[in-house]
């Protein structure tokens, strides 16, 4: 659904390049992270993907056309989810969505998709009364209210609390289900890690690395287990390898019993920063 190729884009008046001849490819039905810190390209990427950006170098295609190729029925296609949601502040929520969807051809019931976040309460209260955590709900459905077939979602839980952050990731899961293709750019590692079939590293506009998640946590993952038994304060680590068949371990656990154990798998945020020496602060 999307082929990006020698991307490179440069902004107007500076002389660092923003993005450096990158290249990844999105499947159909998949969720692709795009991951790192503020100012390494996430969201110039996406930008130049849904025609926020134009004078960019190399190919970036969805659906096999290339973006600059695209018409308005790009928009049709796609649906965009902002980092920060940028609503009409003195109109009710029922009012901007039906405001929005007189651009498409088609679109949801407002009230049904107000109801799929826990809104529909709130239908009728300006925007401008909202909490942060109910905007990105509304942003959310605001994106999807025309059934695209590809998201763009930019930083989709970024400063939430648990609770909003965990319905706004529900929702990505179950555009997912309905075959949705959903780039997300973040630097939540967790969230990623939780959604995403695949993700890519990004670092001062060059991509380091690209794979699973569980095949980047694997390749910098130390193949040891850690056990803490009950009433011992000792830690005790062993190799994976052949655990079963390592005695010091099998007369351990026979003699007393186990309060915890865990493998020591990296997490996304510590390969990021072996791959890449950044933080994603």
């Amino acid at each position: 659904m999307i082929d990006v190729k020698d991307l490179e884009y440069i902004y107007a008046g500076t002389a660092k390049t923003a993005l450096n001849r990158i290249n990844f490819n999105i499947d159909c039905g998949e969720v692709f992270g795009f991951l790192g810190p503020s100012g390494s390209g996430k969201s110039t990427t996406q930008k130049i993907l849904f025609r926020l950006l134009s004078g960019y170098n190399g190919s970036a295609k969805i659906d096999g056309v290339e973006v600059n190729q695209w018409g308005k029925k790009l928009y049709e296609k796609i649906g965009v989810g902002f980092e920060l949601p940028n609503h009409y502040l003195k109109l009710t929520a029922l009012e901007n969505l039906n405001f929005f969807k007189a651009f498409y051809s088609r679109s949801k019931s407002p009230m049904d998709l107000l109801a799929m976040v826990g809104l529909e309460k709130d239908a009728n209260k300006k925007v401008g009364d909202y909490s942060k955590g109910m905007k990105m709900r509304l942003n959310f459905v605001r994106a999807i209210m025309h059934d695209p077939e590809i998201l763009f979602l930019d930083e989709p839980t970024s400063g939430l609390d648990p609770v909003n952050s965990r319905i706004v990731k529900d929702l990505i899961l179950e555009q997912k289900k309905q075959g949705k293709t959903i780039f997300i750019t973040t630097h939540e590692m967790h969230d990623a890690d939780e959604l995403c079939d695949r993700v890519a590293f990004i670092a001062d506009g060059s991509i380091m690395a690209l794979d699973k998640p569980q095949n980047l946590k694997l390749k910098g993952s130390k193949r040891m287990v850690e056990v803490r038994l009950k009433n011992d304060h000792n830690l005790y680590e062993f190799s994976l390898d052949e655990l079963g068949k390592n005695r010091v371990f099998s007369a351990l656990i026979e003699r007393s019993e186990i309060e915890t154990i865990h493998s020591k798998e990296a997490t996304l945020d510590d390969i990021f920063i072996q791959i890449t020496g950044k933080t994603l602060s």
